[in-house]
């Protein structure tokens, strides 16, 4: 466990709170994001007995040369590209395919919005498995998510953490070419096609943010509903457009089999609301027995940040996009004078607008 060493508070009593509840150590500066990222907690280059790719000894090598790139690489660098093999891209295109099928009918509209621009600037394409760097710059550029190469899965605590940041922890490798629409852990195919493409939406992006900001400094226990949040709405999630429900969660939109089978009568169908969804158990193996309905992005995020507030935590943060650090508002001073610049802030742009009518 790690605890908070970073804060610096102005209140007596803060201070005691501080001692008497030990806070989970969080990262206050984008480059904090060093310290955990090869933490990681399986996968990577070890594969378990029952992983399709466990008795390949040229798939196990590949493995360990993604887990490389990734154990080696620090904040600020540039993502090591990476040159995939026939049978890797045969793969992609087998599940590239597929998919992109389903998307006009199953799929939000943001999704489908977004998927023709990665086409056209990233190398979306079935004969090619598009390279993290160029993509990090396309979400840079759309709304200041970025992407980072992991060798496997992390922490939910240190994953969540990372959103915080807009920054999306990405796997490189690909799934074992022998079940091609099958994998037990998240690989690039889950990444580029079913996450990359609504982190380049402006309110999915905030609301994936909100989920990582709850998650800073919070009691163990909470992490655990946020990860349970987090499950059912950027992996699993489903949302009302129009008189239509669609998907947006990445662990449908990657799966040509359970985005078919959450739009059918089978499954049961619950209203979003984080104080019920992060009670819900759910299995990893198979397809969801339950899915919940956000009414929008701005409607979830509402909900996430009304559920937020709810965290035992003797303070409340911001992210700096500036500083790419987080703020710890631990006062009710430093919630003034917040709330006074944001004014101020306001009042300029509306006189420009002014000015330029």
């Amino acid at each position: 466990m790690r605890y908070l060493n970073d804060i610096t508070v102005s209140k007596e009593d803060l201070k005691e709170t501080l001692t008497l509840h030990l806070i989970p150590w969080f990262p206050n500066d984008i480059r904090d994001l060093d310290r955990f990222a090869n933490q990681i907690l399986s996968y990577g280059s070890e594969l378990d007995a029952d992983h399709p790719g466990f008795t390949d000894p040229v798939y196990r090598v590949r493995r360990k040369e993604f887990a490389d790139i990734a154990y080696n690489y620090r904040h600020g660098q540039v993502i090591p590209k990476v040159v995939y093999t026939e049978e890797e891209k045969r793969t992609w295109g087998t599940v590239f395919k597929e998919l992109k099928s389903l998307y006009p009918t199953h799929a939000c509209r943001e999704h489908n919005r977004v998927f023709p621009l990665l086409e056209k600037y990233c190398g979306y394409r079935e004969d090619n498995i598009p390279q993290l760097e160029d993509i990090s710059h396309f979400l840079q550029s759309c709304t200041g998510f970025r992407l980072r190469p992991v060798a496997g899965l992390l922490s939910s605590r240190d994953f969540l953490a990372g959103l915080a940041f807009r920054v999306f922890h990405s796997t490189q490798y690909i799934r074992h070419g022998s079940r091609p629409m099958y994998t037990p852990e998240p690989d690039i195919c889950h990444e580029l096609l079913g996450h990359v493409p609504l982190f380049a939406d402006p309110s999915f992006a905030q609301f994936s943010q909100e989920i990582g900001l709850a998650s800073l400094g919070a009691p163990d226990e909470y992490i655990e509903k946020l990860a349970t949040v987090y499950w059912f709405t950027v992996e699993f999630g489903l949302c009302k457009q129009g008189s239509e429900i669609k998907a947006y969660g990445a662990g449908l939109l990657s799966s040509f089999g359970e985005l078919q089978y959450c739009l059918t009568d089978k499954p049961k169908l619950e209203p979003f609301d984080p104080d019920k969804t992060c009670l819900q158990k759910y299995p990893i193996t198979e397809f969801q027995p339950v899915y919940y309905i956000a009414e929008s992005f701005e409607d979830a995020k509402e909900r996430v940040r009304k559920y937020a507030a709810t965290i035992p935590r003797p303070f409340s943060v911001r992210y700096n996009p500036y500083t790419q650090s987080i703020e710890v508002l631990d006062s009710t001073q430093q919630l003034t004078n917040l709330a006074d610049t944001i004014s101020s802030e306001v009042g300029i742009l509306c006189n420009a607008l002014r000015k330029m009518d």
